[in-house]
């Protein structure tokens, strides 16, 4: 990004999910190329699934389950020779909305991430509540409401919110659903193609899957109240779910 905040030049590269060492260096190649093709050297700010205990400078609370415990912070300082900032990515995700994204000029903002993960968090006139935990509008691992299948979170509980609503959870309503030509979808993505092109069993697994949606988040506006929530991930690019879904 310049010194405005446009966007120059984006890279994606996929994660090394289950290897900590080769996640760093993904990172620092990216960092690298970056800096090769513009000839100079950024800041760098990080947003992390989880959170940075403030304590002892690990991770914990990240669905990337390799990186929790390490000090990742630490660790690309060192590897990239510089200072950087860390932030929850649903934390960063919704103080941007609500300082110049859908959510400006409203006082309670919740911003929602659906994608890999399911995370969140919370913006109150324009200052971001973290906690000090920084736990903070973490509405993933709370109980699914009317949830009964026991299915089995990478936390160690069972029918959170995140095994429901993530891409996977999504993926696996399509597949387990019996409908005809949805039991070998490889994606979520795949799914959301077919609802477009007017598949009707498509369209039911997404009705279903928002269903879910609205009982998860009814839970968050009986606590919080929120003027808007934003949504945000991978999954909020599923048009259709804003049509199904119940305005607040």
């Amino acid at each position: 990004m310049d010194e405005r905040g446009q966007i120059l030049q984006t890279l994606r590269v996929a994660t090394p999910a289950t290897q900590y060492a080769q996640t760093l260096q993904a990172i620092a190649g990216l960092v690298s190329r970056l800096e090769s093709a513009f000839g100079k050297c950024f800041p760098v700010g990080i947003g992390t699934p989880g959170s940075l205990m403030r304590s002892s400078g690990l991770m914990k609370n990240c669905n990337s389950v390799v990186l929790n415990g390490k000090p990742l912070k630490t660790d690309l300082e060192a590897l990239l020779q510089r200072e950087i900032r860390m932030a929850n990515d649903a934390d960063c995700f919704a103080l941007s909305e609500a300082t110049d994204g859908a959510g400006a000029g409203y006082n309670t903002v919740f911003g929602v991430i659906l994608g890999t993960g399911v995370g969140g968090g919370l913006v109150v006139n324009r200052q971001l509540l973290a906690g000090p935990n920084g736990l903070a509008g973490e509405w993933g691992h709370n109980p699914l409401p009317g949830a009964d299948e026991q299915r089995a979170c990478y936390c160690g509980g069972r029918d959170c919110v995140e095994s429901h609503l993530n891409g996977a959870g999504l993926l696996a309503m399509a597949t387990a659903s019996a409908r005809p030509g949805l039991e070998k979808l490889s994606s979520a993505e795949a799914l959301n193609t077919l609802a477009e092109q007017g598949n009707a069993e498509a369209m039911a697994v997404l009705q279903s899957y928002a269903q879910k949606l609205s009982r998860a988040l009814a839970t968050v506006i009986n606590v919080i109240d929120p003027d808007i929530i934003v949504l945000g991930g991978g999954l909020s690019n599923i048009r259709s779910l804003y049509r199904l879904l119940p305005p607040l």
